[in-house]
């Protein structure tokens, strides 16, 4: 990837991270760790790959993103905000009983969010449906489905990914984030979703495999998606659940706890920091 280009992607991911800190401080609640571990995915989609145009959100011919995982959402409302759908300061009113930031991404309250999401396995099934919706009218646009490891459990996705493989659906790509960790603990204690790849594969899927928090992986990866003909792709992202905060990372407490005072303190001055040295 190109040095100018690289940098920039880095700068708007810390941003986006910020943005996640804030809101989830700010609300008291929420989901750091699962929202950070896909900041770069988020980053590089929103600023890089898809075609959106925050003054157009309902574009019928933009691409769309499905964040399935929907407790997620303080990382997809930081993007939003950082790509100009909305204010970034209404970051800090999230998960407030008049806030248009809930705790679950809501597609008739929030601009720029494609699907109402959050009972997980759902989002990709809705996905699979607009992917349909495109071949079905002759559109060019392409359909994104942000996926939990620990959402992959559920029977939906796997349901999901054979209606895909069996329409055809290269319009279609899933990622999942496996960041190895859920709201319990870790996947492989949990209910292993494992192995991944021969699954996709046998699913009748295009696997990919990337490092979730390497740019040149990321591009990398969307740029064999994109050029896969006749099945969708499903990317496997390697991700560290709370990355970017020291104390958050590989921590399964951070699933879905806010930091105080002095941890968001502490939060803000590393990725302050990080945004420094850019």
């Amino acid at each position: 990837m190109e040095a100018t280009k690289l940098t920039e992607l880095q700068k708007i991911a810390v941003k986006i991270r910020m943005g996640v800190i804030e809101g989830v401080h700010a609300a008291g609640a929420g989901h750091p760790g699962g929202s950070l571990s896909i900041a770069d995915i988020i980053s590089y989609l929103y600023f890089s790959e898809m075609k959106v145009d925050p003054k157009n959100p309902k574009d019928p011919d933009r691409d769309r993103m499905v964040l399935s995982k929907g407790h997620a959402a303080p990382v997809l409302y930081a993007a939003l905000a950082e790509k100009g759908y909305f204010p970034v300061e209404d970051l800090k009113t999230l998960r407030q009983a008049d806030s248009h930031l809930q705790g679950h991404p809501d597609m008739k309250k929030t601009p720029g969010v494609d699907m109402t999401s959050g009972s997980l396995g759902q989002g990709i099934s809705a996905a699979c449906g607009m992917a349909l919706c495109a071949k079905l009218d002759k559109k060019d646009y392409r359909v994104y489905a942000i996926v939990g490891d620990g959402e992959s459990e559920e029977g939906q996705v796997w349901e999901a990914l054979m209606f895909a493989a069996h329409n055809k659906l290269d319009n279609l790509c899933v990622i999942i984030d496996n960041n190895g960790l859920q709201i319990d603990g870790a996947i492989h204690e949990i209910v292993s979703p494992a192995p991944y790849e021969e699954k996709i594969k046998a699913f009748g899927c295009h696997l990919v495999t990337m490092d979730a928090h390497d740019f040149d992986s990321i591009e990398a990866a969307f740029a064999e998606a994109k050029a896969t003909k006749g099945q969708p792709t499903v990317i496997v992202a390697k991700s560290v659940k709370g990355k970017g905060v020291s104390y958050m990372e590989n921590q399964v407490k951070w699933h879905g706890s806010a930091p105080n005072d002095e941890q968001y303190a502490q939060a803000m001055a590393e990725l302050n920091a990080a945004l420094a040295a850019l």
